[in-house]
């Protein structure tokens, strides 16, 4: 009985939903868990969870259910997880928490298991059957990329959309909204809103499905059937600009084949593997035009400066001392960085980055420390790697690595490198290294 975990799936869409009403705390646990549960069994079909966890994995049933919430329980609030071993992979929880708070999550993988009208109705089925016996606040189920794609194509004042329900921010594929925000919109308003399905529940809530397929969420059609509804609740919105919003989150998702730089393709694919999902798209058509300044820091070997250090050996003992700082820092991050190999130059560029290291970290241990120790272990690698040989300088930072016909300067490159965000794609150790690479003769 082993979960699948949709993290370990490859990359793909996955449907989201969640469900928010309240219990008594009061109340046998059973009695408050009977809706939720009673809904699931006769209605998930194949995607009923097939694991609860507690403290520990118990295949599912109404009892492990009880167990799973006596090991969990907590002050405060009890979480259990709902997982499955087949696809669709499952990710869920229940909560029980302060005040009065009931949440459900559910996150499935993949979002194509639910392509068919049937699929996606068994879902409208289960949050109906919620809806109809538990005093329900909110419920929304869309695919996972929208809820992203909102954050980055918002309305106005949209950015309230995941923690307040007085107010319509914005309409998802499924949408249940509780008896307050009804009568905030309007009851007869929202009762009339132009939209696939709308019901009334007898707590006053009120379920509205814009669409009959939760995939074709992105197409124009469902697109247009989407913001009709949205523009009906918020006449304030229009329209016009509802659709222009929801056309722009759907551009988003328009595949873009990445022509990147060949001397750091695969930096910059790593690069856009660290956006969400919803920008990645938009990253590499703007990595596509990407082109990095061709690498500075060299010199003609025969134009190199010659070594002036009255102990050659000692110098590069230095030299690799302060290398070692770089890898005793980091290598709980990049496990591999005591290998010396081009792909841990990239590593560091990808941490250096996604943490934004030049302007969070303090200056002047950046220059006095970090610098040279990136400029270290760029030299070592070059050495290592491409038959490099140190030119040992009485400054460290002047020091030369001769591979072939030139002489490069890793203590520069460093020094640039660590300037600002941007600098860390501009002086790449990545692409110095297949510069060099490519220049040894």
């Amino acid at each position: 009985m082993k979960p699948i975990y949709p993290n370990d799936l490859p990359p793909d869409d996955d449907l989201v939903l969640a469900f928010d009403s309240v219990h008594d705390p009061n109340a046998p646990l059973d009695r408050e868990l009977e809706p939720l549960l009673q809904g699931l069994e006769s209605f998930a079909s194949d995607w009923m969870p097939e694991i609860t966890y507690g403290k520990q994995d118990h295949a599912y049933s109404r009892a492990a259910v009880a167990r799973a919430f006596d090991e969990a329980r907590e002050e405060g609030k009890t979480l259990i997880g709902l997982y499955r071993t087949k696809l669709p992979a499952m990710d869920g929880w229940i909560e029980l928490g302060p005040e009065s708070q009931y949440r459900t999550h559910f996150r499935l993988k993949p979002l194509s298991h639910f392509e068919t009208e049937d699929r996606s109705r068994s879902v409208v089925n289960v949050v109906r059957a919620w809806a109809e016996h538990l005093p329900i606040e909110y419920a929304g189920a869309t695919a996972g990329i929208e809820g992203e794609l909102r954050l980055l194509h918002a309305y106005k004042d949209e950015e309230k959309w995941w923690s307040v329900r007085d107010k319509v921010y914005d309409v998802s594929w499924l949408n249940v909204f509780g008896p307050r925000l009804v009568e905030t919109v309007g009851r007869q308003r929202m009762l009339s809103t132009p939209a696939y399905l709308v019901e009334e529940f007898p707590s006053g809530a009120v379920l509205i499905v814009t669409w009959p397929i939760v995939t074709e969420f992105a197409r124009d059609e469902a697109r247009q059937a989407q913001a009709r509804a949205l523009a009906h609740l918020r006449p304030d919105l229009g329209y016009d600009l509802v659709l222009r919003t929801l056309r722009a989150r759907s551009a988003a998702l328009v595949p873009v084949e990445p022509n990147f730089h060949p001397d750091i393709a695969h930096l910059l694919s790593r690069i856009v593997e660290v956006h969400w999902t919803g920008l990645r798209h938009t990253k590499t058509a703007e990595l596509n035009a990407y082109r990095p300044p061709e690498p500075e820091e060299w010199l003609p070997a025969d134009a190199a400066p010659l070594s002036d250090v009255p102990d050659r050996k000692a110098a590069i003992g230095q030299i690799y001392y302060a290398a070692e700082h770089l890898v005793a820092l980091l290598h709980n991050d990049i496990p591999d960085l005591f290998k010396e190999t081009p792909a841990s130059l990239t590593d560091l560029d990808v941490l250096f980055w996604h943490e934004d290291w030049p302007p969070n970290r303090d200056r002047k241990l950046l220059d006095e420390t970090l610098v040279p120790a990136i400029g270290a272990y760029l030299g070592g690698v070059l050495v290592e790697n491409l038959g490099g040989e140190w030119i040992p300088r009485k400054k460290m930072e002047e020091s030369l690595v001769r591979v072939g016909n030139r002489a490069w300067l890793p203590f520069t490159r460093a020094w640039r490198y660590m300037r600002t965000t941007d600098s860390l794609l501009d002086y790449s150790l990545t692409q110095l290294y297949r510069v060099a690479e490519r220049h040894r003769g």
